[in-house]
């Protein structure tokens, strides 16, 4: 994943560490509005979601066992969370093949410089109308890196 022109990277993980992310963005922190999802899953753990089209997203892990991906609701996107201590680090997609992001501002190391939240209601879309907002949406350069320490 080469680097973007003119970014400012974020970065973050979970409480224990084991999962870690850098998010690469061209915009300025402080115009990235959140979206607090208001599914109950998301709900349950304080999720409020940024992305940029224009993005990237790297979450790099010890090994493939530290990562749990968890399906709800329409089953069209996996939750990632830390497999030690429970953390929601992002949410993906998958769509021709390619990876789709969108990062859990509570897992950045400092998501305080960014801009105001919005709510969001994904679970009014049907599956296809949620494909189609999130591949706009979100990140569309994303790795999962085991780094095959610890």
């Amino acid at each position: 994943m080469p680097p973007l022109a003119s970014t400012i990277s974020l970065s973050g993980g979970c409480h224990c560490g084991q999962l870690r992310l850098r998010f690469s963005t061209t915009l300025d922190p402080a115009s990235i509005v959140t979206r607090a999802c208001d599914c109950s899953f998301c709900e349950k753990h304080g999720a409020a979601y940024v992305s940029d089209p224009a993005g990237q997203l790297s979450i790099t892990m010890p090994n493939s066992e530290a990562l749990h991906r968890y399906r709800q609701g329409s089953n069209t996107a996996d939750f990632l969370l830390c497999a030690r201590c429970g953390v929601l680090v992002a949410v993906v997609f998958e769509q021709d093949t390619r990876l789709y992001a969108a990062v859990n501002a509570r897992s950045l190391d400092q998501p305080t410089g960014l801009g105001g939240a919005v709510a969001a209601s994904p679970q009014r879309l049907s599956p296809g109308e949620k494909v189609a907002r999130w591949s706009q949406l979100w990140i569309p350069d994303v790795a999962l890196i085991t780094s095959n320490v610890g």
